[in-house]
């Protein structure tokens, strides 16, 4: 065990935003408003970065509007304030989201069995085919490109066929995993914590402290997994999306 603290909420969210960045921000008043260039919601929902009033709000809903983008709010730790006014003009819930995080030596203990599991950077084209079956197109292909820390990414073989896809980077000295995908007919066969045991080596040689991953709380299993690992839960977010926008 290591005494060094585990990071909080408020450092993993810098490092999504390092690790998984978006095309182009800009400060509007209290919000920072980012065009994610159809990357997903983590790159494109605006941020409450200071204090706010009510009035605040139409600029950033005409702002997102302006870039073809849902009205779309995340939800951090402190931002209670926010979340009510959101939900009291119609915004939904969406996706609620799980932090993980652990001492990178006390993930990178086992390694994967012999060709399971390796790392290569830019990804081949195994990797993108896996991803697009798993709806990770090129647009989060990009967002991958744009991390500008150490970064690789994760294939995986099951029963001498591919099994599944990943993604790590590394922002202040912290690795996050992403866009993590396991083939259908590969899964319940240990390729997810194959993957994060390597993701943990891999981040160790690269002289990080930390291995975190962000998970939807509705994925129970992901969310077991991480668990048995000995991950910690560091704290969450979830969206607010616009009604007329779902």
């Amino acid at each position: 065990m290591t005494d060094t603290p585990l990071p909080d909420a408020s450092q993993l969210y810098q490092v999504i935003d390092g690790t998984w960045p978006a095309a182009n921000e800009a400060r509007q008043g209290p919000w920072l408003i980012r065009d994610g260039q159809n990357g997903g919601q983590r790159v494109s929902a605006t941020i409450a970065m200071d204090r706010f009033t009510e009035a605040d709000l139409q600029p950033a809903e005409d702002a997102m509007q302006a870039l073809n983008q849902p009205r779309l709010f995340q939800i951090r730790t402190g931002d209670e304030d926010l979340d009510t006014v959101l939900a009291a003009r119609g915004y939904q819930i969406v996706d609620p989201v799980n932090l993980w995080v652990a001492p990178v030596g006390e993930v990178a203990t086992d390694y994967p069995p012999p060709v399971t599991a390796f790392h290569v950077w830019e990804p081949l084209a195994i990797q993108i085919d896996i991803w697009a079956k798993g709806g990770i197109g090129e647009d989060r292909l990009n967002v991958m490109r744009r991390a500008k820390g150490p970064k690789t990414a994760l294939l995986g073989r099951l029963n001498d066929s591919p099994a599944g896809a990943g993604f790590v980077a590394i922002h202040d000295g912290i690795a996050m995993v992403h866009a993590l995908e396991v083939l259908e007919h590969q899964r319940k066969q240990g390729m997810g914590r194959y993957f994060m045991r390597l993701a943990a080596f891999w981040a160790q040689d690269k002289g990080a402290s930390h291995l975190s991953v962000v998970c939807t709380q509705a994925n129970e299993g992901a969310n077991a997994l991480y668990s048995k690992l000995g991950m910690s839960l560091a704290g969450q977010y979830h969206y607010r999306k616009h009604g007329d926008d779902l």
